[in-house]
């Protein structure tokens, strides 16, 4: 059996991966677009703020690594086309000659490519100007150049997102002056506003000025050799920065053109539809990753791109593509960001998401202390509880707090059991781990849903008592 995945990130290579491993004797090939195959995105951030010392570094594995699991790697090759009757996929070489790859049975993992805001000017412009884009290798060594080449004392980034805050960080880090344009009410909108004005703060505290509510409407060039960029405020007064450098990060959309033109379905965001097995309902074709739609277990068919559900959805591809059983147990959209030194994390659905798909939330916030407040360095963590109000089901759980405080992994605690259907109540009963330096008898999580309890089921039950 010859299997080809195409995409040399989270997807594609876990798909290849899980082949291998089930089936030592599958001819397993993938096909890259560029050089750089399993390569961490989310550390590019991390590279330009210098503390990811060599961009090889972001490598999960190596090009050897790779191939000694047995797969062939095709890099700095395009899949241009895909030939479903035939079982064919049209590639075009790095020399630009066009080729053809037979398959037995394909896995598409083209992932997204980052969104280009209607501002003007932007299309004029580019990497050679100190306009740029953050989404790939390419985009990284272009930026990296830029750097050097301009040294920039100035930059403004456009988006207030998880990637954008992490450039803010990191540009921030290595002593430039960052401007921050968000044109939703608050930066970090996967978050409540009031928890993403703790990010702000912390923005404010570090010397990134935000402008919230607000677009960028035009950039070019400016005097100096430097970048003019033109905005509108919340209630549209013209703002205006000169800046030598410009980043653009707000957002990705799904890369299906190859698939779309094979006859693939598309859903949500234009995102290609697949079944919980990873099928595109075209004939041996399988698809995973940022391109494809994602099954959410309290919303159903979405999209939702990330990490940890692209090696999730590959690696049930990979397994389906040998003639496996597998399905992706859905998503919960746990997400996780660092800015600065506070963390703030998500899981679940906020409360006019639970609202539009149905239920009847309520949300209560608490800011119980991360360990016992005798103990030195006890510091509180801002936790939301969203729940149904009529069946106590846990719904969703937003947190913000001092980096130490192991926000991130508290998150987790809630993941697991919004993933098990939970009630809040019911997390008052999980055996969870003390001892005064980290924690409390009751941890800060289940403080949290006690906050709920107490707000919005104990009046209720008090009421009962009181009757009988």
């Amino acid at each position: 059996m010859h299997i080809v995945a195409i995409g040399g990130s989270d997807a594609g290579i876990s798909a290849a991966l899980r082949a291998r491993e089930l089936d030592p004797s599958a001819d397993v090939t993938v096909v890259v677009a560029d050089a750089y195959p399993n390569f961490s995105i989310c550390g590019i951030p991390y590279y330009i703020s210098g503390e990811v010392g060599h961009w090889s570094n972001l490598a999960h594995r190596t090009h050897a690594d790779l191939e000694a699991t047995g797969m062939r790697l095709r890099l700095d090759t395009l899949a241009t086309a895909i030939d479903v009757d035939g079982r064919r996929l049209a590639l075009r070489e790095s020399d630009g000659s066009e080729t053809t790859l037979d398959y037995d049975e394909l896995i598409v993992g083209t992932g997204a490519l980052p969104v280009r805001p209607p501002i003007a000017g932007l299309g004029e412009l580019g990497a050679a100007d100190g306009v740029h884009v953050l989404h790939s290798m390419d985009d990284t060594f272009a930026l990296e150049r830029s750097l050097d080449r301009i040294r920039p004392s100035t930059a403004l980034i456009v988006g207030a997102g998880y990637v954008g805050l992490e450039i803010a960080e990191g540009l921030t880090t290595r002593g430039i002056a960052v401007t921050q344009v968000e044109m939703l009410p608050e930066v970090l909108p996967t978050v409540d506003p009031e928890l993403g004005a703790l990010i702000h703060a912390e923005l404010d505290r570090h010397g990134v000025t935000v402008h919230t509510g607000s677009t960028v409407t035009s950039v070019g060039r400016g005097g100096a050799g430097g970048l003019r960029v033109d905005g509108a405020g919340p209630d549209g007064e013209p703002l205006g920065w000169d800046v030598d450098l410009v980043l653009v990060v707000v957002g990705v959309r799904p890369d299906t053109d190859l698939l779309v033109a094979a006859g693939a379905r598309t859903g949500p965001r234009g995102a290609v539809l697949v079944d919980e097995t990873m099928a595109t309902g075209l004939p041996h074709v399988w698809a995973a990753g940022d391109c494809v739609v994602t099954h959410h277990r309290l919303l159903g068919v979405t999209y939702l791109p990330l990490g940890t559900t692209a090696h999730k959805q590959g690696r049930v591809a990979g397994e389906n593509a040998l003639g496996g059983q597998a399905g992706f147990a859905g998503s919960l959209g746990t997400q996780v960001v660092k800015v600065f030194d506070l963390v703030a994390a998500r899981t679940g659905l906020r409360e006019h998401e639970a609202g539009a798909a149905g239920f009847a939330p309520v949300s209560s916030t608490a800011t119980p202390d991360d360990h016992k407040a005798y103990y030195p360095g006890a510091q509180p963590i801002t936790i939301r509880i969203t729940g149904d109000r009529d069946t106590g089901l846990l719904l969703g759980a937003q947190l913000v707090g001092p980096r130490g405080t192991e926000t991130a992994k508290r998150v987790d605690t809630y993941a697991t059991a919004l993933f098990h259907g939970m009630t809040v109540d019911g997390l008052s009963e999980l055996d969870l781990s003390y001892t005064p330096p980290l924690g409390s008898p009751w941890d800060a999580t289940q403080l949290a849903t006690q906050a709920w309890i107490r707000e919005h089921v104990l009046p209720a039950q008090v009421r009962a008592f009181a009757r009988g």
